[in-house]
């Protein structure tokens, strides 16, 4: 039959179901063929941190978002245009979400008495009007999954298990994405279970089919591609784009990489992507526990190499004590910090940006440490390489802050050409550099005040490293309070002296005449941005800035929030940036904040925009 296609200029989806139903690898490739097909998106996946959490109960619900659209677009939407529930679970925690007139597709099948009893429903909320303001498509989709794989010699079970495929093909057709990625991904990842591998393939086509022929979905939708910058484009999460920062950072620096890790969510990814790269030099370690990956990678820095260490929030804590060991040795090491919920073990897998506070100041001593935040997932990229660019440049370590958001989520990069990547040039100490033949290990440069940084085993170059305090010049031990105080203050205005190779903070202020200004950092980007946007389409005025050089602040950051009337500061945290810039610049930030483990959403930020536009007024 002939159906209808109607033009959209953007949509949000979500499917949500159990945690092994299959949700977050459903939306990977209807996100890789959204990606291939040209539209712009961002995506947010959220799932539990069990990795089989209890089935068929709210705490096990996994979903993942998604908003493509042929136009630029910051987030991944703030409510779906179109729930897939798997269960009456994923229904029940999600339904809230939804806007009157939004499409709910419900797997009937799911919903039995005991599922329907699990999360608290008295009666079937597809037969009792309770879902009347939305347009519900019951499609049972799990018997129809196991009715199109009869034929095939596989278990009821496995046959089940492949109803998140029929439910990808089904979607894949309403909104006319491309199939050919999809298919060549289950060929490939069921190469060596042939009857499962044509199973999958099967179950899509018949989701696909049930689509083209069934008179109760009627339309299908089409987002054309978005009109975004000449050159090539991919598809990369946050994790993904910083390994492949690191990976640049040391090509460019022309430095051996190692990484020293312990595995932890969310962060364990960027561990797994480069133990794939050997054949760019790249070598992994993964440790017993997290103390001796940054062991090793402050090792691996002391013998001439890149160093990194990634982990989030608990092993920030357990690495502090070889962090101030590098701050003392002033060697250069790179920390990723891929914030997520907490104390503790806290949320696990969800976001959070409550470590700002630690990366400055959770050392013993003075001990200043640049901090670097990227902005959103492809941001991830220039950040791991200026990340890399900061710490050879000044033999320091630096701590880069992403997020679980950042992480997990994803859109589109254009590949840089290698034209446009910084030189990262790195000069060892080659021979003495005092008087009579001697090496002075802390004889600093004048410009950066960094050390030299001697590779063990030069003939000449034989000097002490630890973490008692070095004599300036010499680097002998010394007790002398004179010195002591030298050194801290050396140490800091090396850190100070970042900030005049800082490009100033950019400010966005189209009319030039904003009272407001919003500023935040790290993963808050996208949403603030959004919440401008909308701010700006309703008449109001106001400026946007965001910060990704945390320590030390770019010089003119002061006189930019002088430069308003009201400076509002949305954080997921209780305040912790607000605190800093209250404390610094004696400026009366209005803090907004909240801490539940997912980002903002752009409706919020944009009334509470609008409120501090309207006081100001």
């Amino acid at each position: 039959m002939t159906k209808e296609v109607q033009q959209l200029d953007r949509v949000i989806i979500r499917f949500a179901g159990d945690s092994g139903d299959g949700m977050q690898l459903t939306g990977d490739r209807f996100t890789q063929e959204t990606a291939s097909f040209g539209n712009d998106l961002s995506t947010l996946p959220n799932f539990p941190a069990e990795i089989r959490a209890p089935a068929g109960t709210l705490p096990g619900v996994s979903s993942f978002q998604l908003h493509f659209a042929d136009h630029d677009i910051m987030t991944p939407g703030d409510a779906p245009n179109v729930l897939v529930a798997m269960n009456p679970a994923a229904l029940k925690a999600n339904v809230d979400d939804v806007p009157n007139g939004a499409m709910i597709i419900v797997n009937t099948d799911e919903f039995g008495k005991r599922s329907l009893s699990k999360v608290g429903y008295a009666a079937n909320p597809l037969e009792d009007g309770s879902l009347a303001e939305f347009k519900v498509s019951a499609v049972p989709l799990t018997s129809m999954t196991v009715k199109a794989l009869e034929d095939f010699e596989i278990s009821k079970k496995d046959a089940e298990r492949a109803k998140n495929m029929f439910a990808l093909g089904l979607l894949s057709w309403m909104y006319n994405r491309p199939t050919e990625g999809t298919l060549g991904f289950l060929k490939a990842k069921f190469a060596n279970k042939p009857e499962i591998m044509a199973a999958n393939l099967a179950a899509f086509q018949a989701g696909w089919n049930f689509g083209e022929t069934t008179e109760d979905f009627a339309v299908s939708y089409e987002v054309k591609p978005a009109a975004l910058p000449p050159g090539s484009y991919r598809n990369i999460t946050g994790n993904l784009a910083l390994s492949y920062g690191l990976i640049a950072g040391s090509e460019l620096s022309g430095l051996p990489l190692f990484l020293g890790s312990y595995p932890i969510t969310p962060a364990s990814d960027i561990l797994h992507e480069l133990s794939k790269h050997k054949r760019f030099g790249v070598r992994t370690f993964q440790a017993e526990d997290e103390i001796a990956g940054v062991g090793a990678a402050l090792g691996a820095a002391f013998g001439g190499s890149l160093g990194v260490t990634t982990t989030s929030g608990p092993g920030m804590v357990l690495k502090a004590e070889t962090i101030g060991l590098a701050v003392m040795t002033e060697l250069p090491l790179l920390i990723i910090d891929v914030q997520r919920g907490g104390p503790s073990t806290g949320l696990p897998t969800k976001t959070e940006q409550a470590d700002l506070l630690m990366a400055l100041f959770g050392r013993n001593g003075e001990s200043p440490v640049p901090v670097l935040a990227p902005r959103s997932p492809a941001d991830c990229f220039d950040m791991a390489i200026e990340a890399t660019r900061i710490a050879t440049e000044y033999r320091t370590p630096v701590i880069v802050l992403s997020d679980g958001y950042l992480a997990n989520g994803s859109e589109p990069w254009r590949l840089p050409e290698v034209s446009e990547l910084p030189d990262i040039s790195v000069d060892f100490a080659a021979g003495p550099n005092g008087e009579d033949g001697a090496f002075l290990p802390y004889l600093r440069d004048p410009e950066t005040l960094a050390r030299p940084w001697a590779v063990p085993g030069t003939a000449g170059l034989e000097h002490r490293i630890g973490g008692i305090e070095k004599s300036d010049g010499t680097g002998n031990i010394s007790y002398s309070p004179a010195n002591h105080d030298l050194m801290v203050r050396s140490r800091q205005g090396k850190i100070d002296g970042i900030a005049r190779g800082i490009a100033p903070l950019e400010v966005d202020d189209p009319g030039g005449d904003a009272d407001v200004l919003v500023l935040g950092w790290g993963g808050t980007y996208g949403s603030i941005g959004a919440a401008v946007r909308r701010v700006r389409r309703a008449g109001g005025r106001v400026a946007q800035a965001h910060l990704r050089h945390l320590n030390p602040f770019p010089e003119n950051l002061g006189e930019v929030l002088r430069g308003y009337d009201r400076v509002l500061v949305p954080e997921i945290n209780l305040g912790q940036l607000a605190l800093l810039l209250r404390g610094r610049f004696l400026v009366d930030v209005i803090s907004y904040t909240k801490v539940r483990g997912l980002p903002f959403k752009a409706e919020e930020l944009a009334a509470v925009v609008q409120e501090v536009i309207d006081r100001a007024e």
